[in-house]
């Protein structure tokens, strides 16, 4: 006599691939798997999509990079992090490094950055870069943030000061 999953046509192996030779068990672990997602990705991954040349050639448009919300529990930003800042209301973000720390004078000379009068080393910048402005300061909760990509004019690269609770996490990885 053949059984009732032979009869409708679809064969055992096919049901015990689908859903596993313990139904409860599979649809515990798909629960259980749900849920770890839905929090990892609302409260501690943040996915974003990078869009625009300011990192570049770092991070090119169109990468999707994820954006660590509890890095900075423990300790507090560094320079050379790179971070997502929200610098434009709640939805909007941007993507930049963090190249002076609070208290620090952020100054740019020859198209260098300088750290309280001090050259900073940027192995990551990759484009030529012309700007020239004044000792700009941090104060005690500031971080200056700019993107690695320094090709553009001074006036039309969106950087400057971040207050701590604007930066929301740091890259992934």
């Amino acid at each position: 006599m053949q059984n009732a999953n032979e009869q409708s046509g679809r064969p055992r192996w096919l049901k015990i691939f689908l859903i596993g030779r313990r139904p409860k068990a599979t649809l515990i672990r798909i629960a259980v798997l749900a849920t770890v997602c839905l929090v990892t990705f609302k409260f501690v991954l943040l996915p974003i999509r990078i869009d625009g040349i300011s990192m570049q050639p770092t991070f090119h448009t169109g990468q999707i990079e994820c954006i660590n919300r509890l890095a900075y529990l423990h300790h507090e930003p560094r320079r050379g992090d790179i971070v997502s800042v929200r610098l434009a209301g709640m939805s909007v973000m941007f993507m930049k490094r963090i190249i002076g720390l609070p208290g620090e004078a952020v100054a740019f000379h020859g198209g260098r950055a300088f750290i309280n009068g001090q050259p900073l080393d940027e192995p990551y910048v990759k484009y030529p870069c012309d700007w020239e402005h004044e000792p700009i300061p941090c104060g005690p909760n500031q971080y200056y943030v700019v993107g690695d990509n320094r090709s553009m004019p001074f006036e039309f690269h969106t950087q400057g000061r971040a207050e701590r609770d604007r930066i929301v996490g740091k890259l992934f990885l």
